[in-house]
């Protein structure tokens, strides 16, 4: 194996760990589930440096680490919305690389859409009686998922920015 194989692999191991470690420091955290944390910086790192196969990678292996420590699954079809699908979508913020803004815009779009169909789905019944489950799932997972990108992408792209001024952007070739 390439020295450069190596290195990435290494460095999607630490991007993974960084991730499960950042999603114990929960800045808002809701009592269905759903916080904001900045878990999902590392991922969009990894796809801004090194494009959406990669990113997507960082995020589906987390997503199913996630799964191992700390999961509410009741279905084979909510887990897949819930954990490694929408954090693998999240590497598509690798897309545009002159773009990085709307990229992470929809990439979150993505994650947020997979969370309203699991939370439609799945998780209707705990609607207040008489609200539309699709405008509850929307509310509820915008709640958390909203600031959550906003903040993900402030600190994605700055952290991107201190690499590229590091020279990190010749080791990502």
């Amino acid at each position: 194996m390439d020295k450069n194989k190596t290195r990435l692999i290494a460095q999607v191991g630490v991007a993974v760990a960084l991730a499960t470690v950042l999603q114990y420091v929960k800045i808002m955290q809701l009592p269905q589930g759903g916080s904001v944390s900045l878990q999902s910086v590392p991922i969009i790192v990894m796809a801004l440096l090194y494009g959406p196969k990669v990113g997507m990678l960082v995020g589906g292996i987390f997503g199913l680490v996630e799964v191992l420590l700390d999961s509410y699954v009741i279905h084979p079809i909510q887990f897949l919305l819930d954990y490694p699908v929408p954090f693998m979508v999240l590497g598509l913020a690798g897309l545009w690389a002159n773009k990085k803004v709307l990229s992470i815009g929809f990439a979150y779009c993505l994650r947020y859409l997979a969370h309203i169909l699991s939370g439609v789905v799945f998780f209707g019944e705990y609607a207040p009686a008489g609200t539309n489950v699709w405008l509850y799932s929307i509310m509820y997972n915008g709640s958390y998922l909203i600031p959550e990108a906003v903040l993900t992408a402030i600190v994605s792209i700055w952290l991107w920015r201190q690499l590229q001024k590091r020279g990190f952007s010749e080791l990502a070739q």
